[in-house]
């Protein structure tokens, strides 16, 4: 058997979600690729070839494959997929675009956000926002599979991987990129970071979400998270969204102020390992989960907390 992974990464250097992709990819079993597909990507290819397990890196580059479109990226997997049993993708916004295109022109079912890979052809994934998890099982002779990051230990650096080049597949594509507006920040990546500070309604207003959040979280040296909540009411933007909707994360801390713990925003980060729920109701659904529980006035409690730091 072979597995094809699909590289995340920003041209530059890989995103975590990549190893644990490649952890998934040793539970199925088989020999595993990597596919750096990038426009000036050599270092990202480079730090591929050193994740452990890796056979070889398959480095293709291209403009179209600067911002991984999935038309573009569809057209160079799919004829690849000869030679595969299985296509692996994080469950990445990159991973969730890709697959289910690559899963359609191979007519087969993409089997979603995995947790756990029980042998070739049957997998676990979380169902009703986390609160049962589905074993799937796959007759397709090609598995399409994105995977929970959450879910696997990352992969060391530990291998000495060959990188080949490939040729990119001749354009044009149906989609091309035009711009993209990112919101650039000192602070950890949300979904890769090993703390998180996250916020919810209780905030009242953006500017007391930027005045209690983000000094606790600078001093922590933490990713900022909302629920779904805060970000609908206008306190944080949508990349600060944890949750089913939202990004799922599972850090070392996870510090809950002023959320009430819906399941949906539960879904989210109840994987965390420690988990600190500051909330003035005892009876919020997010003490449930919770290592360690603060009932009080979060406007007391955080500004105190931040001073002790």
């Amino acid at each position: 058997m072979a597995v094809l992974v699909l590289a995340e990464h920003n041209n530059v250097a890989l995103n975590d979600a990549t190893a644990k992709t490649v952890a998934a990819a040793q539970a199925f079993g088989g020999d595993i690729d990597v596919l750096v597909a990038g426009h000036n990507a050599k270092a990202a290819a480079d730090a591929a070839a050193k994740l452990a397990g890796v056979r070889k890196v398959i480095h293709v580059e291209g403009e179209a494959f600067s911002h991984a479109l999935a038309e573009a990226v569809e057209a160079l997997v799919v004829p690849m997929m000869s030679g595969y049993d299985a296509f692996f993708a994080p469950a990445t916004t990159t991973g969730k675009n890709v697959a289910p295109r690559i899963a359609a022109k191979l007519d087969v079912m993409q089997i979603s956000e995995i947790t756990k890979v029980i042998d070739a052809s049957t997998f676990e994934r979380p169902i009703y926002a986390g609160n049962a998890i589905l074993t799937v099982k796959s007759a397709d002779a090609k598995k399409v599979v994105t995977v929970r990051g959450t879910a696997f230990q990352a992969v060391a650096s530990t291998g000495s991987a060959s990188v080949e080049t490939a040729a990119a597949p001749a354009g044009p594509f149906k989609a091309t990129f035009v711009s993209e507006e990112l919101q650039k920040s000192d602070r950890p990546e949300l979904a890769s970071a090993k703390r998180v500070v996250s916020g919810g309604r209780a905030l009242a207003s953006a500017e007391q979400f930027n005045q209690y959040i983000l000094p606790l979280a600078d001093k922590l040296g933490a990713g900022v998270g909302a629920s779904r909540a805060a970000v609908d009411a206008g306190y944080a933007p949508n990349d600060f969204q944890v949750g089913q909707t939202g990004k799922v994360v599972a850090p070392e801390l996870y510090i809950a102020i002023g959320i009430s713990g819906a399941i949906q925003h539960l879904a989210g980060m109840k994987d965390s390992k420690i988990i600190v729920a500051i909330n003035k109701d005892e009876e919020a659904p997010i003490f449930q989960i919770a290592d360690f529980a603060l009932v009080g006035d979060l406007f007391k409690i955080v500004p105190e907390l931040t001073s002790k730091l």
